[in-house]
Parts: structure tokens; sequence; C-alpha cells
């Protein structure tokens, strides 16, 4: 009897020994040679150390018309798929006296909607593209848009008052009833109405605004919150839907200014009080009242929320504001968590920290593009940080087909308490969050190639704080030359 329960002891230890190989191998997976290599070469004979690896992006150093290439690419496929008309609902014909618009005048449904709020993001990142670029199409693409919204706004409020129908996208955009109608929206808006007050844009403005400020539902200290799905619960994208257009207003707010500065500092402080994870330097992307215990979901497009909040807040409020100081920490913290989990091949994870879960192109792009904005406003340091915004960014391009469309991009997502929920939520290249940021992205690599000294030394991205003029494979850094920042 006890000779057998030995034996099962024997097998369950042999079983257990089985899988921890099996774990550990897969953990551990050698690369393969090539099968086809000279056997003549050896260590002796050849510098094995300057072999090309064999990446599984693209690595090195991109010109910035290659930059631009991939952003151009996504701006013809956007104006193609996105048109700016008004149409007659019933024959499809466009309209183009915003005027005298008959009954049945709606925008033309194309591919993607133009006044949510991942469109908010792409037409910020656009006007961010024109100063990068000095390519005026993509401010057009923005311009035409707003101007279409501004005049044809009158006509469908009209109706909108008489109980008529009215289509979706201008009712959002006119009775905003959530963050996500109103946010993303307002601050482009905003950053559209400081360099051309001649669009009309001013009422929009106030509208959203006002939905911001005096509408949303918010805890009982003021912290912007949802009823859903739980009662009082915070949302980490809120974030970003909520206070960016706080902080822009702010700096066409006049003598109510400050008003404006404090309450986006305080918005961010008290997400921060709930929302962060000091011991990952990472943001949970739910924090529900009513619980004792805070799952932590680290989902990486709400961290991309969150760190896109304090870039464009620190680019708003002015360098002596106080509290500036606790915000700028918090950013560089978040900066230093996502760093440490940046994958091999350049993207990040859909739940960052579980790196059994997929690669996300919207997350990644988020990344390298607030990364980026860090280093050139000298929020970081080049060296430390350039080559992750730069490998994010070559990570992105594979993701850009040749259309123009993104992949790799995970559709609009909920809050949940498991793994599951975000391990398995789809991707898919009609996903609208993964468009402007990558063109944001693209906006401030060109801006870091631009401003910046990348060099490859031996076969690795470093960046050098002088420009270094050697073509050597291997070099010593010019220690000589000032430096420039």
């Amino acid at each position: 009897m006890n000779s057998n329960k030995n034996r099962n002891r024997m097998k369950t230890k042999s079983l257990a020994f089985a899988v921890l190989t099996g774990m550990l191998s897969a953990a551990c997976t050698v690369p393969q040679e090539k099968t086809s290599e000279d056997a003549s070469i050896n260590d002796s004979n050849t510098p094995l150390h300057l072999m090309q690896p064999e990446y599984k992006m693209p690595y090195g150093i991109p010109a910035i018309e290659e930059v631009k290439e991939h952003m151009d690419r996504v701006l013809r496929y956007l104006e193609e798929c996105t048109p700016a008309r008004i149409v007659d609902s019933k024959s499809g014909q466009e309209l183009t006296n915003y005027t005298a618009l008959p009954p049945d005048a709606t925008l033309h449904q194309g591919t993607f909607r133009l006044t949510s709020y991942e469109w908010g993001v792409t037409y910020s990142a656009m006007l961010a593209a024109t100063e990068a670029t000095g390519d005026a199409a993509y401010r057009t693409y923005v311009a035409d848009r707003f101007r279409l919204f501004a005049a044809t706004a009158p006509h469908f409020r009209t109706r909108m008052e008489r109980q008529e129908e009215v289509d979706a996208q201008m009712r959002k955009m006119l009775r905003p009833s959530a963050l996500d109608d109103a946010g993303a929206m307002c601050a482009a808006m905003i950053k559209m109405q400081i360099q051309d007050e001649n669009l009309g844009l001013r009422p929009l403005i106030e509208n959203y605004i006002d939905y911001i400020m005096n509408k949303e539902y918010r805890l009982a200290d003021g912290t912007f919150a949802r009823t859903r799905p739980f009662h009082n619960t915070v949302w980490l994208d809120d974030m970003f839907m909520g206070i960016p257009p706080i902080a822009w207003y702010s700096l066409i707010a006049g003598s109510e200014q400050p008003r404006y500065q404090a309450e986006a500092v305080r918005q961010v402080l008290q997400f921060a009080q709930r929302m962060w994870v000091p011991e990952k330097n990472l943001f949970r992307h739910g924090w529900v009242e009513s619980m004792e215990d805070h799952p932590s979901f680290h989902w990486g497009r709400a961290n991309g929320w969150a760190l896109l909040t304090l870039c464009e807040v620190l680019d708003a409020l002015p360098e002596n504001y106080p509290q500036r100081d606790e915000i700028m920490n918090l950013y560089r913290n978040h900066v230093r968590g996502l760093a440490a989990l940046q994958s091999g091949q350049g993207f990040w994870h859909q739940l960052l920290d579980r790196n059994d879960s997929y690669l996300e192109t919207s997350a990644t792009a988020i990344y390298a593009y607030c990364i980026a904005h860090g280093i050139n406003k000298r929020w970081l340091d080049s060296t430390t940080y350039g080559p992750v915004a730069l490998l994010a960014w070559n990570a992105v391009t594979t993701q850009i087909d040749g259309q123009g469309q993104v992949g790799g991009t995970c559709v609009g997502t909920g809050m949940a308490f498991d793994p599951a929920f975000y391990y398995h939520r789809p991707v898919h290249k009609m996903a609208a969050h993964g468009y402007g940021p990558v063109i944001w992205a693209g906006v401030e690599i060109i801006n870091l190639l631009k401003n910046r000294h990348p060099k490859m030394n031996d076969s690795a991205v470093l960046f050098y704080r002088t420009e270094q003029k050697t073509d050597k494979p291997i070099f010593r850094e010019n220690e000589s030359a000032e430096v420039e920042w």
C-alpha cells in the first residue's frame, strides 16, 4: 500500500518537473542559427559582433521623409474615407448652401465619425502635423471640417429645438451627454480657435465647456465619474476626456483663467489619488467607490490617455504654476514605469504588465508621442528615452498598410475586473482610436529627429547630446563639442 503511494508521489513529482522544464524551455528559447551560414566563418577570422540581427520590425534611425511618408499615407486614406460634406439623406446629393438647408440635410456618413472623441484626437494630431512638417494639408483637413460644423450648427440646433430627427454626430456635438462626446473635440477646437478666430468655433467651444464644467456627473469631491458599470465609478479614460479641454480653455478664458487652471490641476491630482499604483508606476483602469479592494488592471490605451492628459496639461500650464511640479513628477514616473515594460518588438502589451497579452498599436503610438514630446520639451533625457520613443515609432509603422489603414488597434473597451476581458478584446483596422495617435507620434518623432542627435553605434540606436559626425560602426562619443540642448 505504501509502495503504491510512493510511486504515485514519484509520478506526481516527475510530472511537475516535466511541466516546469517545459515552461523554462519556452521562456528561455535560444535564437536559431542560420543553416546556410558559411562554415569557414569563426571567431578568429570574422568580427561576429558586427553581424546584423534579424529584427521583426524596422530597427534604426528613419529619415524625416520616411516618417512623413507614413503620415501622408494615413492622411490620404482619411481624406478619401471621411469627406466633409452635408448631403440630402434621401437623394444623397451634396448640399453647399448652408444658410438654407432642407429638412433632410445630414452629415455624409463616411468610414469614421467626424465628431467622435477619436476624431478629436485626430484633429489635434493634424494641427500639430502642419506645425512639424510645414504641410498645410493636415491643417486644411481640420479647418474644412470645423468650418462645416460651425456653419451648419445653427440649422441642426433649430431642428433639435423642434424635436426633429437630427444626425447623431451633430446631436452629440450640440447636446453632449458624456465626456466622450465633448472633451477631445473641445480641446481640438480650442487649439484651432487660438490659431484662427474666424472659423466661428467659439459657440461650439462654449457649449462643450459648459457641459464639461457644469453637467458632467461627478463624485462628492468633484472628480469626474460615471454611473456604470457601478454607481460612482472612476474611469481612467475620463482623465483625457475631461481634463485637457479645461486646461486649454484657460488660455482663452480671459479673467477666468485661474479658475480653469485650478480645475484642471485638481482633477489630475484627484484622479491620481484613486488611480495611480506607485509600486508599478502605472495607472489602474477603473476604480469603484463602493469597493473595499481596488483591482489594478493596467490597460494600455487607458494609460495612454492618462499620459497624454499629463502632456496636455503641462503644455497649457505656465512654467511657474503651483503644483506643476507634482504633475511633472507624475508624468516622469509614468514614463519610467512604461519604459520598463516595452516589448522587444517595440510595442506595449494590451495589459501592460502581462506579457502574454497581445501587442497593441494605439497605446504604443500614444506612448511614442508622449515620450518624444517630453524629450522635445526637455522634460526627459534624450539619451535615456530617445531609443524608447524611436523603437515604438518603428513598431507602429509595421501596422500602417499600403492604403494608409492602421492595424493592431484594440476596439472600444469598457471596464472589467478580470484579465480575460482585456486579453480577448478584438483588434480591427476600423478602430478609430489608432489614427490620431499614429499621426501625433509621427509629429514628435519628426521633431525628435530635427532637434536631437540619434546615431547608430555598435549596431545600437543611441541619442547623443552633440552631433556625432563619424561614420565608423563603433566609435567614442565626441566629448569636446559644446553640449546642445
